[in-house]
């Protein structure tokens, strides 16, 4: 059992990005083939630019702020409650378009 306040974990450079912070809940295989459950925090302007991954699936989910996901090169709206899933070798970008942080609650994947 794994019981946790957000606001007492660390925050972390995400690897595409050191401007954007992430809390990460669940790490590396604490639980199965997850591979984190994390928060991520992108400022006004901040993006995570296009990547991929051959061995991970991920779930991002729009706690607040908004911004645009370019999935495969189609670009697609994020705002609060949003979901998007990107599959496996996905090229996929996230931008903070807004003037308020862009928070996102995601999970990957092993596949």
């Amino acid at each position: 059992m794994k019981i946790m306040q957000l606001a007492d974990l660390p925050e972390q450079e995400v690897r595409h990005n050191p401007a954007i912070k992430k809390k990460i809940m669940v790490g590396y295989h604490e639980l199965g083939t997850i591979t984190q459950f994390s928060q991520a925090v992108f400022p006004p302007g901040s993006c995570a630019p296009a990547h991929q991954h051959q061995d991970m699936a991920e779930v991002f989910f729009i706690e607040s702020g908004t911004g645009r996901i370019s999935i495969d090169g189609v670009d697609h709206k994020l705002e609060p409650g949003v979901c998007a899933v990107i599959d496996l070798h996905e090229d996929h970008e996230i931008e903070n378009t807004g003037d308020e942080n862009l928070v996102i609650t995601f999970f990957g994947i092993n596949v």
